[in-house]
């Protein structure tokens, strides 16, 4: 996907980028790169594999849902930034909070955020399962996201607890989500969630298949969840 691809199939979307917001995603693309050789943050550096595999994909999730406005988004896991970055270039208003087990992945993420003049972002070097135990997150986000991070049943314990009530879980998937899903359901309905839908829909150009599944949060996580670092690994509930 070259840039003007990458611009025209977001504009047939809705998503119209001014030239600051496309500045930034080509210096997202060198920063991730330049850094990519230091440490591994992805196996995909190629500018167009870039652009369709990392930054389209990432912003997808906003093809069903609406990012408009100061949301409070926390992304779990986030790696190198997907799918938040994106998502924040796209929709400047977001309030952005990313959590990742890597101080050095963290580490990137201030410095990228500091040079392409993110306002209000906020990283974490934490696990999840402690991160979302802690009072001054837990149940305080709008939106929380995560990217191909581990499989729904593991996920929607990471990420539920997070939720404020009337909030949103939104997973990002590939192949498999229907799967995934029925297999987590018991595990989504004691942490409070209700799965209210499921996008599926092709990459373009490569063609392959990407699922968005959306859960409302209908009522608070119990105390217990999430259980001790790696546990819900081990031990998901199912």
């Amino acid at each position: 996907m070259n840039v003007d691809q990458f611009v025209s199939m977001l504009e047939s979307k809705g998503i119209q980028l001014n030239s600051l917001q496309l500045n930034q995603f080509e210096k997202y693309f060198e920063i991730l790169v330049e850094w990519n050789d230091k440490m591994n943050l992805t196996a995909i550096t190629d500018r167009e594999e870039v652009y369709l595999k990392h930054f389209y994909d990432s912003i997808s999730a906003a093809f069903f849902m609406d990012f408009k406005g100061p949301i409070r988004l926390c992304d779990v896991g986030a790696g190198a930034g997907f799918p938040s970055i994106p998502l924040k270039i796209c929709f400047p208003e977001l309030h952005i909070t990313i959590v990742d087990s890597l101080q050095k992945r963290i580490r990137f993420l201030e410095q990228l955020s500091a040079e392409l003049h993110l306002e209000n972002t906020y990283f974490y070097h934490d696990r999840a399962e402690t991160f979302a135990q802690n009072p001054k997150f837990r149940a305080q986000f709008d939106v929380v996201m995560a990217r191909a991070v581990a499989r729904m049943s593991v996920l929607s314990e990471l990420c539920l607890p997070l939720v404020k009530q009337g909030g949103r879980f939104v997973a990002m998937k590939a192949a498999n989500a229907e799967e995934e899903l029925q297999v987590a359901e018991k595990a989504i309905k004691q942490l409070g969630g209700k799965t209210v839908s499921v996008h599926s829909f092709e990459l373009p150009i490569e063609k392959s298949e990407r699922s968005i599944i959306v859960i409302d949060k209908i009522k608070s996580t119990p105390k217990k969840y999430p259980r001790k670092p790696g546990t819900p690994n081990k031990m998901p509930l199912e």
